[in-house]
Order: structure tokens, then sequence, then C-alpha cells
């Protein structure tokens, strides 16, 4: 089995600097691979959780691909702002804005969650605030059921530390699925985070050369 390396938030954000400047769409390729795991999936129905960060951009994005295919896609607003571009396109596509009222009668008819409100830019403790803790609150009951929806994490799940795996609120999605981007984050590696990682899945994106050693392995 080979060894699974860990970075922290900043070597991430410094490897990816260099693909930015050369003009790299590093959040259309982040977004591509996303849809593409999620539609492996094969949902009829979509909610998709979206914060204000890059994470809420890359799930706008891949949100718009898979309205394109006929998805019924729900983006549910859980920070003031967002992604300008991805909402746009993802509105184009298909893809409507609902109420977070609504959240728990969608979530519950949902074949998927994707969990796109905070990733590594997040600051201090990753725990969920406000809005978008009051909404996952709201679905975290719902995965008990026997029907209940899969949920895909984007990059990492939403109140979980990207360097320390820190889990200080319990109100967290736990993932089946987690697509991150560029390098694995140590968070997903360390107790308690990656209890809530579930199956990993690594999206290359050309960071290698620049990210230096990693700060944690495992098996």
């Amino acid at each position: 089995m080979t060894p699974r390396a860990g970075y922290t938030a900043a070597q991430v954000r410094a490897a990816e600097q260099p693909l930015l400047d050369a003009g790299i769409p590093l959040m259309r390729r982040a977004a591509a691979a996303l849809a593409a795991e999620v539609r492996g999936l094969a949902p009829r129905r979509l909610v998709v959780l979206v914060g204000g960060g890059d994470n809420g951009g890359d799930a706008l994005f891949a949100a718009a691909e898979l309205a394109a295919d006929g998805v019924t896609v729900d983006l549910v607003p859980a920070a003031p702002r967002h992604h300008p571009e991805g909402g746009a396109t993802a509105l184009a596509a298909g893809a409507r804005w609902v109420d977070a009222a609504d959240v728990p009668r969608l979530a519950a008819a949902a074949d998927v969650i994707v969990d796109g409100i905070l990733g590594t830019g997040t600051s201090r403790s990753p725990a969920l605030r406000g809005p978008a803790r009051d909404i996952v609150a709201a679905i975290v009951p719902l995965l008990d059921a026997p029907e209940r929806p899969r949920v895909v994490a984007v990059d990492l799940p939403s109140g979980i530390g990207p360097d320390d795996g820190a889990v200080p609120d319990p109100t967290v999605l736990p993932a089946d699925l987690t697509v991150t981007f560029g390098a694995e984050k140590a968070g997903l590696l360390l107790e308690p985070g990656s209890r809530y990682a579930g199956r990993v899945v690594l999206v290359d994106l050309g960071l290698g050369p620049h990210l230096g050693e990693p700060v944690v392995s495992a098996e």
C-alpha cells in the first residue's frame, strides 16, 4: 500500500501560487474532478452546501456540470457571499438557489449532498458557526435513515482542522467520500478528523514539485 502524505494548508496554498501565477485554472480543474466523482454516484437529485470561499467555488462549478447532465441541483447558501462566476455558471446550467429552511426536506429527498462550506482557508477554530452550523445540524439526523443521502466533502469535511484534524464542535457532516485537491491535507490523516473523511480521493493538480516535505504520513 502506498503511504499517504499529509500537508498543511499553508504548504498547499504556497504550492498553488506558482500555478495560479502561470494562469492555470486550478478551480476549474478541481471542479471538473469533483463533478466526475459525484457523477460516479449516479445522483438524480443533488443538494450543494455552498460556502463563501474557494471550496464553495469548486462546488458551484461542479454543480454546473452536473446540472447540465440533467441532475436536479439545489444550491444552499451557507455564507452571505459566494463565488460570483461559479454561481452564475451553475444557474445558467439549470441549478437553483433554495432557502435554508427547505434543507431538511430537500436533503431527505437527495441522493447526494455536497459539502462545500469550509476548506483550507479556515482561520483559527474550524468549527461551523451561524447559518452554516444550523444547516449541517438539520442534515445530520437524516444520515441515520436507511435510505440516506451520501455525503461528498469538497477538499475536506467542513468543521475539521485542515492541519491537525481537530473537531472542536461535533456538528460536522461525516463524508462517505472526500475529494481533496492538489495534496492530501494533514487533517484528513489525523484523529479525530480522519473519522469524518470516509474514502479519500486525491486529485492531482500538479503541485508536487512545489510542496516540499509532508508533515504527516500514514499507511
